[in-house]
């Protein structure tokens, strides 16, 4: 009998799967389920949001296990009893709080209008404020896992988006029996067992190898409420990556049409699961993810203190490797934001007598500008700044227009800004003598724009290859699969016969090298100026919009 696993990818939008052959490495189908409710931030059920409020509804996540995984074993004409395994991957920290039975509260009618019982993507960075507690406290009580971090705790974290439903809704706090990651809730939704993902702790929970969770004094110090919230609503059940989450329930086997007692792998954040699909198993070779946001990953032998990351982990992606994670919060968002919201309708109709996409206009007539030519300089923050700064106040910024300035040049410019960001990043790794050997890009922004990359190795003054692996994170996942299936021993062997190593490479034009390293000391001129405390403009300007909007 042939054998295969399901990897899925479950993104910002919507949920992507493949079903790999274990023996070949080939993905014989995928599928692509886009979430109903997508992005719930301007209005729930009629309620205006906070700002800077980012919800999901859990119902498109099973949407995706009903939809996709049954439409992968058509496609390629499959039985589900050849399926050996299912993984998946999902962005972090997502998450949402749940009763003694993993039913998430938003569920129920009383919840269904209070925007705290629902999921909190990612992105959701309206606790800002309760970021900043988290870490003055931290600072204040000379906390050791501080560094871990980067020096900083992100409002797109667990313990910020938890203090923030304690603060705002108490009762929503206090009717949770647990709060997690979404990726953790599918692995109780599938095998009935309540078991959370190491890398999801490590990277978004404040937990590490050594000291676990931070101490009851800690979470005493942010609100007496929380103080035993470890071994309570904050699960101490972790497992890592090399073990198996568990098997497919009757109600696993029923909501994704596989058979009971299917090998379900560990669930790893969307990005990170890129690095196996490609092949990236040692030190040096940094892993470029270009989406809804970038992700940038290394890995070491050994633990780094480096500020302005998102964290580190043992065993984050490989076994025995510390995989040090950074990024920006806005990449594909902002291009998105741009095309919604900024171009002009002659566009939209040149685009359509053209028979392509606005996208693939704006960057045809942008690929045409040399240079600098625009007169244009952008800050990369609008959905604010992951790192280094990690600050989610910040905003966007778009210098130099003038009445001449035309929609592709500002195209190119937010291009350029997410360049320049992702430049402060890997310099940040050099700077902390971290070996950048190699880079190694994946996503569908990758995949699809050259001007994009070509523009990222120039500002970055590196070559960087594009993988062939489409689809990488949902391939990682399914490489897992194939470790908890029991085809291959371990993670490294399953990417020795089946990761994607191929790719084309782009290479830095020397004559756009040289003015981009101009451009760029002007990007970290107002990349310090109004990020870093000389200029506060942008915080009070914050401040003043919520308290215009009664927030």
């Amino acid at each position: 009998m042939n054998r295969y696993t399901i990897g899925i990818d479950f993104g910002t939008l919507s949920g992507r799967a493949v079903l790999m052959d274990v023996q070949t490495g080939e993905v014989l189908a995928s599928s692509v389920y886009t979430y109903p409710h997508a992005v719930i931030d301007e209005k729930l059920n009629g309620k205006i949001l906070p700002i800077n409020t980012a919800l999901q509804h859990p119902e498109d996540y099973l949407g995706v296990l009903q939809t996709a995984i049954r439409s992968v074993l058509r496609e390629a004409d499959v039985s589900p009893e050849e399926v050996i395994g299912l993984g998946y991957d999902f962005t972090g920290c997502t998450m949402l709080p749940v009763d003694k039975n993993a039913t998430p509260l938003c569920f129920f009618e009383q919840y269904q209008n209070e925007p705290n019982a629902y999921v909190k993507l990612w992105k959701h960075n309206a606790c800002q404020k309760e970021a900043d507690d988290c870490t003055k406290i931290a600072v204040e009580r000379n906390e050791p896992w501080l560094d871990g971090y980067g020096g900083k705790i992100s409002a797109e974290w667990m313990i910020p988006k938890i203090l923030q439903i304690l603060r705002e809704s108490p009762k929503v706090y206090h009717d949770t029996e647990r709060f997690l990651e979404a990726a953790d809730w599918l692995t109780w939704i599938l095998t009935d067992q309540e078991v959370h993902s190491i890398p999801f702790a490590g990277y978004k929970a404040l937990w590490n190898e050594v000291d676990g969770y931070p101490t009851e004094e800690y979470f005493a110090s942010l609100d007496l409420e929380m103080k035993n919230i470890v071994g309570t609503k904050l699960s101490k059940t972790l497992i890592g990556l090399d073990g198996v989450a568990g098997k497919l329930s009757q109600k696993g086997a029923e909501l994704t049409g596989l058979p009971v007692g299917t090998p379900i792998s560990v669930p790893l954040l969307d990005a990170h699961a890129s690095m196996p699909a490609v092949g990236l198993t040692d030190e040096g070779s940094m892993m470029l993810i270009l989406g809804t946001s970038s992700v940038l990953m290394l890995q070491t032998k050994e633990k780094k203190k480096i500020s302005g990351i998102c964290g580190s982990v043992l065993g984050g992606v490989i076994p025995g490797l510390y995989m040090h994670e950074a990024g920006s919060a806005c990449c594909g968002d902002h291009f998105d934001w741009f095309v919604k919201n900024s171009v002009p309708a002659a566009y939209e109709i040149e685009a359509q007598e053209n028979g392509i996409g606005i996208h693939q206009l704006l960057t045809e007539k942008a690929s045409k500008l040399a240079v600098g030519e625009s007169g244009l300089l952008a800050l990369d923050w609008f959905n604010g700044n992951r790192c280094v700064l990690s600050d989610s106040d910040l905003k966007g910024m778009i210098l130099g227009m003038t009445l001449r300035t035309r929609p592709e040049e500002i195209y190119r410019a937010l291009i350029e800004a997410t360049a320049y960001g992702t430049r402060v990043i890997v310099d940040n790794f050099v700077a902390h003598e971290m070996r950048v050997d190699r880079i190694v890009a994946s996503g569908g922004i990758a995949e699809k724009n050259e001007m994009l990359v070509q523009i990222y190795a120039d500002v970055l003054g590196r070559p960087i290859t594009v993988s062939d692996a489409t689809m990488s994170a949902s391939r990682g996942s399914a490489l897992y699969a194939a470790v908890a299936g029991g085809a291959y021993e371990d993670i490294r062997e399953a990417v020795r016969a089946l990761a994607v190593t191929t790719g084309k490479t782009y290479h830095p034009i020397e004559e756009n090298v040289k003015r981009y390293d101009t451009l760029y000391e002007e990007y970290l001129r107002l990349h310090d100026y109004f990020g870093r405390g000389e200029n506060d403009v942008m915080h009070r300007l914050s401040t003043i919009a919520k308290q215009a909007a009664g927030n």
